[in-house]
């Protein structure tokens, strides 16, 4: 694509693009009495349209049911799960059996550790991502401790080269390849949260499994981002969370996945409960769990109905566009985003904005990472204020984003202009 530094040129882009009447299903926010320029997808996701209708109608089944709305609604509760373990299913590439809607991300981790961190004295190090999300930090330095494990010593991080901001694919092979038989497991974020890289999760997960290590991913920046096909590639587990990019609303329930593999394996080690036990008997109240087939086996408690009524709104969107189709676009809004900060930095005004973010399309999603100065706050600060919603990671870099289901070329030009006033 030869792109060109112009108004007229971005709105021949939105004129054009096959996806653009998909802005109208979403709210956008204003400011003074404009939409903003809303490039925070990657932190909250905006409001679909139909939200309140899909909320609205678990509401009036639980008004006129009650109890019965678990059988008798028009989407029983007992089954809510199914209603979005297939769209749920396509968006990371994986089977419906293999994926489950449930709890919150960081929860859901912790409940995947149980079952695939289980450490020896020989092997029991964690390999993760420097620098990894904070609450990814949290829980694999808690589960370590749970072992009796130093997290100082058990917790090996792949830290980027001197000089460089993001990993290179070797250079965490071969990490794996060192940690050889020390390894119990390998726990990546599938997109980097500070610099938005995305990782080639094949070749780790098949690093991973040649030194006989379980590999688990937290895709909360990569579900309904990026390309995924856990399955092939034999993930053994994932989470995700559904706010960002999935647009289900602040606190959206989270996402897991497991293999078939194991998912099919009703002795895996689990904390059990009775969500998790098989439908067929669970209100029979068993003393003896036996698991559901499937990640489902690893439910514990009452689906969040309410949460996962948003979820399912947005889903739908996601069905209709199709991921392939949003990733297209994704990749032009960036690539248009990356040529315009570029054009900036030549110009005369010198810009000074150092992209982070792999330039290879393949190794990113819809953000881009901006390393800035020493006054990146107070830049960020004016962002703000005049109606431009990014966000700010410290120490310095302002991360933005532009969705392709509700944001547009123009938008893209437009804070590339904000940006050199």
């Amino acid at each position: 694509m030869n792109f060109q530094n112009s108004l007229d040129f971005a709105k021949k882009m939105d004129l054009y693009d096959p996806l653009k009447n998909f802005r109208q299903k979403f709210y956008l926010p204003s400011q003074n009495g404009k939409s903003q320029i809303y490039f925070c997808g990657n932190s909250l996701g905006l409001q679909p349209k139909s939200t309140q209708a899909h909320i609205e109608q678990e509401l009036k089944d639980w008004q006129t049911l009650g109890v019965e709305g678990h059988f008798h609604g028009k989407n029983p509760w007992y089954y809510y799960h199914h209603f979005v373990e297939e769209a749920s299913a396509r968006l990371v590439g994986a089977k419906k059996d293999e994926v489950v809607i449930m709890n919150s991300l960081t929860v859901n981790l912790h409940l995947m550790m149980i079952s695939f961190y289980r450490p020896t004295p020989q092997r029991y190090k964690i390999l993760i991502e420097s620098p990894a999300f904070p609450s990814d930090q949290y829980a694999v330095a808690s589960q370590a401790q749970i072992y009796g494990y130093d997290p100082k010593e058990a917790i090996v991080e792949a830290v980027p080269r001197v000089g460089e901001e993001t990993l290179r694919t070797e250079d965490i092979l071969a990490q794996i390849e060192e940690l050889g038989d020390e390894l119990a497991l390998v726990m990546f974020g599938g997109v980097n949260y500070y610099t938005g890289q995305f990782f080639e999760l094949e070749k780790i997960s098949q690093a991973a499994h040649k030194v006989g290590a379980k590999v688990g991913f937290d895709l909360a920046h990569a579900a309904g981002n990026v390309l995924l096909n856990l399955h092939d590639w034999e993930v053994d587990f994932a989470v995700w969370c559904s706010y960002k990019y999935l647009n289900s609303g602040p606190g959206g329930t989270s996402g897991a996945f497991v293999h078939e593999k194991h998912g099919n394996n009703p002795n895996i080690p689990r904390l059990a409960g009775w969500w998790g036990n098989d439908e067929k008997t669970r209100f029979q109240m068993p003393k003896q769990f036996v698991p559901q087939a499937g990640a489902a086996g690893w439910q514990i408690s009452n689906a969040q109905v309410f949460p996962m009524a948003a979820y399912k709104a947005s889903l739908e969107i996601f069905e209709e566009a199709g991921i392939e189709n949003l990733r297209k676009k994704g990749d032009l809004l960036t690539g248009y985003l990356e040529f315009l900060i570029n054009d900036l930095n030549q110009s005369e005004k010198q810009g000074n904005f150092n992209i982070i973010t792999p330039h290879d399309p393949n190794q990113r999603g819809c953000q881009l990472s901006i390393l800035t100065g020493e006054n990146g706050k107070t830049l960020f600060d004016k962002l703000t204020q005049v109606g431009v919603v990014a966000d700010w990671r410290e120490p310095n870099v302002i991360r933005v984003a532009p969705v392709p289901l509700y944001n547009t070329f123009e938008d893209v030009w437009q804070f590339a202009h904000i940006l050199q006033s």
